[in-house]
């Protein structure tokens, strides 16, 4: 799918070897350590079609972009992003990674725009327009990373036609219109045409907290489909969008494939998913 819809797009699944409860995001370190990974592909499966006409070639990393971390800054993505647009999907604060890859694509030159759950859209609207981010905004040069747009996002959802009407009614989307993924992909192509770079950003388990044997069924899914087909969502609507050479970054987490206390309700399986369907769309 992913070939047909943009030749050479690179699709690449970054596993950060890090755990859930330490919250090293928003930092500048973070930000520089995602261009080294990015750049030398350290702790990414990654699944590129070069610029020959031979097939797709699937490899597989076996170390960590933590590590990358812990090694010394680099001021930004060592590549020139000017001219190229990014969509992240995910961003709803200062502290996440996808702010900290937004922040990197800046660094880069990329235009920033960014998807955010409609319930904490008015929140993180409030708190950009005030200033409360600017310290969180400063790239290495010293500027401010700039957002041209946010839209409201729910990624669980891929068009109003799946939309419960219990949903429709909440009030914590009140005021908010278009923010399935197939409108938000519709509302991107009509501002700006097309995008070069889509971040998928996003994750939630409602049961989390619970270990995988007292996790219900209505829980499992509900972290699948908000953590891992909200992926294959994203690229349905948005490869058609994306120019020639785009290429699209999935976030994983180590739980995937091995055991972590404290992180259950389907989220480790839901991380395998994602693993897989990245790889699987580069075919």
């Amino acid at each position: 799918m992913g070939a047909s819809a943009a030749t050479g797009m690179q699709m690449v699944a970054a596993r950060p070897c890090i755990p859930a409860c330490q919250r090293m995001l928003g930092s500048r370190s973070v930000v520089s350590a995602f261009g080294r990974a990015l750049s030398t592909r350290t702790g990414f499966a990654s699944c590129v079609k070069t610029a020959s006409a031979g097939p797709l070639i699937s490899v597989t990393r076996k170390s960590f972009a933590v590590r990358a971390m812990s090694q010394g800054a680099v001021q930004g993505l060592p590549i020139d992003l000017r001219g190229k647009r990014a969509f992240i999907a995910g961003v709803a604060d200062d502290n996440g990674y996808g702010w900290a890859i937004a922040k990197a694509l800046a660094a880069a030159g990329a235009e920033i725009l960014v998807g955010t759950w409609v319930p904490a859209l008015n929140i993180f609207e409030t708190s950009l327009r005030r200033g409360k981010f600017d310290e969180s905004r400063k790239l290495p040069d010293g500027s401010l990373m700039e957002i041209t747009k946010v839209y409201p996002l729910d990624a669980v959802f891929d068009s109003l036609e799946d939309v419960p009407e219990d949903v429709k009614a909440n009030k914590r989307y009140a005021g908010s219109s278009k923010w399935t993924v197939k409108e938000v992909a519709e509302t991107v192509k009509d501002d700006f045409g097309s995008i070069d770079i889509l971040v998928h950003s996003l994750a939630n388990g409602p049961e989390v907290t619970k270990p995988l044997l007292e996790t219900s069924r209505s829980g499992y899914l509900a972290a699948v489909s908000a953590s891992s087909y909200s992926f294959i969502s994203l690229l349905q609507h948005f490869l058609p969008i994306m120019n020639p050479g785009g290429a699209s970054i999935s976030l994983t987490y180590i739980a995937s494939e091995r055991t972590i206390p404290g992180y259950g309700g389907g989220m480790s399986s839901a991380k395998a998913a994602l693993e897989s369907d990245t790889r699987g769309s580069c075919f």
